[in-house]
């Protein structure tokens, strides 16, 4: 019932169990070694004791088998068979659930980038309720929430914002949100009644740190301006914005929300680093089939991947032809559906199902 490939990653996954156990009670460890080798139990500790429990339900059908042969005991033997291959079944979803492919940037943290597209203050609006959105989500889900820049623009609209996100397995779960979101609606300025359509671009960047994307300081332009827009006493008074080039690339960030001129450059440091990983996760998806780059937005910012309906109060998912008529919901921050469709195509993809 379960692919020997599997079956073969699972006893790895038992013998090296085994093997961490053995270390951490020798007792010749230092602190940093436990630490990783306890974080290296608890990813795999889970998908052991099912392969345990597996083995143990095998075992016992076997063991009533031998009794079928018994005429005091064959019917107690096949009624006990028969419950034990339904608790197998269950076994063996679950375990191939927990193998499924894993992208190596699922347990990361996000930048969330989000700017208004086409259709001017009403883009503008949209993109709030965007930002809205993605931060329900968090809070329904426990992860902490920092907005790094956000660009007002008057009337609850906003030209761009960007949000960093932590939590678990927030990659994992926001990475098919890349694309273009389109909204099609009444605006509140429109007297006629006329539906407008708008957009916004929605870019989910994976965090890196200063070891996985390592960044020479002579690859860099840093420019300090004066902070414009809504910000305080500090704007337009002081040098405190900080735009920084990374020459080799083109890629350019900026940030001006902190009346520290080192804060802002320390956050713009933090989104240079994760578009310079999504450059080179990039490179590795163009070997990838295009079926499954696009379930992932395959970052592409021009890919249309969701409608916004009013008037029908639908979201329609373009990549799955998937229509929820449940725009408030969606809206109010509950994605679970929608991704859990999305993944779910995404693995069956990645599979070969």
């Amino acid at each position: 019932m379960i692919d020997e490939k599997i079956i073969k990653d699972l006893e790895s996954a038992e013998a090296e169990i085994e093997r961490i156990d053995a270390s951490l009670s020798s007792g010749n460890m230092d602190s940093n070694d436990i630490r990783d080798l306890s974080k290296k139990r608890n990813e795999i500790s889970g998908v052991v004791e099912l392969y345990k429990e597996y083995k143990n339900i095998l075992k016992s059908i076997s063991e009533n088998e031998e009794l079928l042969n018994e005429p005091d005991f064959k019917e107690l033997a096949n009624e006990e068979i028969s419950e034990l291959k339904l608790k197998l079944v269950k076994i063996v979803e679950k375990i191939k659930d927990e193998t499924k492919p894993v992208d190596p940037l699922d347990k990361k943290d996000v930048i969330l980038e989000i700017r208004a597209g086409a259709g001017g203050d009403e883009a503008a609006l949209f993109a709030s309720d965007l930002l809205r959105m993605y931060l329900r989500c968090s809070e329904r889900k426990g992860w902490k929430t920092e907005i790094i820049n956000k660009n007002d623009i008057g009337l609850g609209g906003i030209k761009e914002a960007i949000v960093s996100i932590c939590g678990k397995n927030i990659y994992k779960f926001m990475k098919f949100e890349s694309g273009v979101h389109r909204v099609q609606r009444v605006p509140e300025t429109e007297t006629s009644g006329r539906v407008h359509t708008s957009t916004a671009t929605v870019a989910i960047l994976a965090e890196a740190d200063e070891i996985e994307v390592e960044i020479n300081e002579k690859d860099l332009r840093v420019d300090t301006y004066r902070a414009s827009g809504a910000g305080g006493q500090h704007v337009n008074k002081t040098d405190s914005a900080v735009r920084i080039t990374h020459l080799p690339s083109g890629i350019v960030v900026q940030n001006q929300d902190e009346k520290s001129q080192n804060k802002n450059k320390q956050k713009a440091m933090k989104i240079l680093r994760a578009k310079i990983l999504k450059v080179e996760e990039d490179k590795k998806f163009d070997d990838m089939s295009q079926t499954r780059k696009s379930l992932v937005g395959g970052g592409d910012r021009s890919e249309k991947i969701r409608t916004y309906n009013f008037p029908q109060g639908r979201v329609s998912d373009h990549r799955i032809n998937l229509t929820l008529h449940k725009i408030d919901e969606i809206l109010d921050g509950n994605l679970d559906e929608l991704n859990s469709e999305l993944s779910k195509n995404y693995y069956e993809e990645a599979s070969g199902v």
